[in-house]
């Protein structure tokens, strides 16, 4: 008797009402707030960014959710060696049948593997976007969800997001605040 094969699912990545990327990865889990998924790198040949290099052999798994302005993308060489986390600033993720569609807000945060480098991206193609004058709500959402995932890299505290543990609330009129580790989210 054969396993039973792995649901598949397209991931879909808009920015600027276009379709940047699409490709087919393995569906990990969707518990109705947050959807993972496996894939292998999707670009066309390797893409160094100076911090990290992206190249045929990389897996990601990557972490959306319906809640939430961000994917996490924690991304391991070929031997399985973590390289790091690259995260998307992106609107709530929306999955239809066997499509997760996610539009990128075009910020983003670089985390590596030992957190000794922690990288805010992007921030001259989010002013350049127009976003906070053509939707300041998503704008102010985009920056809060940036900040918020720096603050978790910087406190050490990164990996307790992708376990689900609450690890920060936002509080109206400010940015985001960390909870301490038995606190309930607010």
């Amino acid at each position: 008797m054969s396993a039973p094969s792995a649901e598949r699912i397209e991931v879909v990545l808009v920015k600027a009402g276009r379709t940047k990327i699409r490709y087919p990865a393995e569906l990990v889990s969707d518990d109705g707030a947050r959807i993972v998924v496996r894939a292998p790198w999707a670009g066309e040949g390797a893409r160094d960014f100076g911090f990290v290099r992206f190249e045929q052999g990389d897996v990601f798994t990557e972490y959306y959710w319906r809640d939430r302005w961000y994917a996490v993308k924690d991304v391991r060489g070929p031997g399985g060696t973590l390289k790091g986390w690259y995260c998307d600033i992106t609107r709530p993720a929306v999955r239809s049948g066997v499509e997760l569609v996610v539009e990128d807000l075009d910020l983003d945060l670089w985390v590596s593997a030992d957190g000794s480098e922690i990288l805010r991206l992007d921030e001259d193609e989010f002013r350049e976007s127009g976003l906070a004058k053509t939707d300041p709500r998503a704008a102010e959402e985009a920056e809060r969800a940036l900040d918020a995932l720096e603050l978790l890299a910087r406190e050490g505290r990164f990996t307790d997001l992708l376990s689900q543990r609450p690890v920060f609330r936002i509080v109206p009129g400010s940015r985001a605040v960390l909870t301490a580790p038995g606190d309930a989210p607010g």
